[in-house]
């Protein structure tokens, strides 16, 4: 296993790097719902349908005030490593020692106090918004050992008006260690309910990304109009 390296000045580098990325990929980060302290530690699971969901969980995070680790394949850790900095820690997907191993660490990381470990338990990337959500026992697993708080977050990326897309996040409510099943139903309920998101009503922006041209454009428009 792979463990997260946190807490040296590498991390500062990598977290202003993908900030910086985010900002420029993306025109914002929106979230819908309310973000839980951490205090005890949380357990968030979320969809996974994009390479860029780790970057986005970590603004999440940050804006929180959550101690934020990430659960990772251990072949894409050992890939790009500094994802280590971000609070990644690695599992081997189909071999019983390794997922123990993992399950004991993320525990041990849940014993911090503001602490907050994302899973993807679906395992691997799916087609956005597709159902029903196929989850993998491990989410139940972590909770019941840990036994902790869980947070069902749902990630999708939506082109609306502009040029450059938006990353939104809905999250549901704080629950207690459940089986699978509900784990599954209460983390579709959020996908579901961010699949027919057309407009921004509702949400607060955690991260202002860059402007497009038409926004850049309406900006200039407004200044002249302001001067006349």
């Amino acid at each position: 296993m792979i463990p997260a390296c946190k807490g040296c000045l590498r991390q500062r580098l990598v977290e202003a790097y993908v900030r910086r990325k985010v900002r420029a990929s993306f025109r914002g980060v929106w979230l819908r719902g309310e973000m839980p302290p951490a205090q005890g530690g949380l357990l968030v699971y979320v969809n996974h349908g994009n390479w860029w969901d780790g970057f986005v969980l970590h603004q999440l995070a940050k804006a929180a005030g959550w101690d934020g680790y990430a659960l990772m394949e251990e072949r894409n850790l050992a890939r790009y490593r500094f994802l280590r900095h971000l609070g990644a820690f690695s599992v081997r997907r189909g071999e019983a020692v390794s997922s123990l191993e993992t399950l004991r660490y993320a525990r041990g990381l849940l014993e911090k106090s503001e602490a907050a470990v994302f899973v993807f338990p679906e395992g691997e990337h799916r087609p956005p918004g597709e159902l029903p959500l196929r989850l993998e026992r491990g989410v139940e697993t972590l909770a019941r050992m840990s036994q902790v708080r869980s947070v069902p977050v749902a990630i999708r990326y939506a082109f609306f008006e502009h040029e450059r897309p938006d990353a939104l996040l809905d999250i549901g409510t704080p629950h207690p260690p459940l089986r699978l099943a509900e784990y599954r139903r209460r983390l579709e309920e959020r996908v579901v309910a961010l699949q027919s998101v057309t407009r921004l009503d509702g949400f607060h922006r955690l991260l202002e990304g860059r402007r497009g041209v038409v926004e850049r454009w309406d900006a200039v428009r407004g200044l002249r109009e302001s001067e006349r």
